[in-house]
């Protein structure tokens, strides 16, 4: 039964999460807690995982998901029903385009998709920030009674990840100003978990 649970849920966030692997990030993670089968600190260690291996970030989440929850042919079942309806909407698009591509109801659907598209991938930027800026992924908690300034910069520190967040807001104008390549991204990173982390 677990098999054809991983695949259906699979299968419906494949049909749904238009824009790519990252916009079906904020609805795996929505089922991954639904069903239990993975902490947020588990599935943000998924995407990191996901980001730096060959191939889709969709098919890589759910080959992962599928195999820590029931094994081989969880991870079958789960790769499998993220990929199916990619396979079936591009066969039909690709059948019916020429014959509709002008037509305003295609038009207006594909205007209304791109905002949704953006929503999907704003709120998993905002999920993985959450677990890589915030201690204890939790939300800051502000007690009822504060004395503004040394209290509330003390709240601050205590529940943000500083060091994560300084080398975020370094690299991101190195990244944007010298175009620095992924791959170099990604081993800065790496070397620079391993040293500070």
């Amino acid at each position: 039964m677990i098999y054809l649970l991983l695949f259906w849920t699979f299968f419906k966030i494949g049909a749904f999460s238009f824009g790519g692997g990252l916009a079906m990030i904020a609805p795996v993670q929505a089922e991954m807690e639904y069903y239990g089968w993975m902490s947020t600190d588990e599935f943000a260690n998924i995407i990191a995982v996901s980001q730096i291996t060959p191939g889709p970030i969709a098919v890589n989440t759910a080959t992962y998901v599928g195999i820590k929850t029931a094994g081989f042919m969880g991870g079958l079942c789960a790769t499998l029903g993220v990929s199916m309806p990619a396979l079936i909407i591009m066969t039909l698009i690709g059948h019916f385009y020429k014959q509709y591509k002008d037509s305003v109801l295609f038009i207006s659907v594909l205007a209304l998709l791109k905002p949704v598209t953006l929503a999907l991938i704003a709120s998993a930027v905002v999920i993985v920030a959450r677990t890589a800026f915030v201690s204890g992924n939790n939300y800051i908690a502000v007690p009822e009674s504060i004395n503004l300034g040394i209290d509330l910069v003390n709240i601050i520190l205590s529940n943000f990840n500083l060091i994560p967040i300084i080398f975020c807001l370094v690299m991101i104008p190195l990244v944007l100003k010298f175009k620095l390549h992924p791959v170099l991204v990604i081993a800065l990173s790496a070397v620079f978990g391993l040293i500070f982390l």
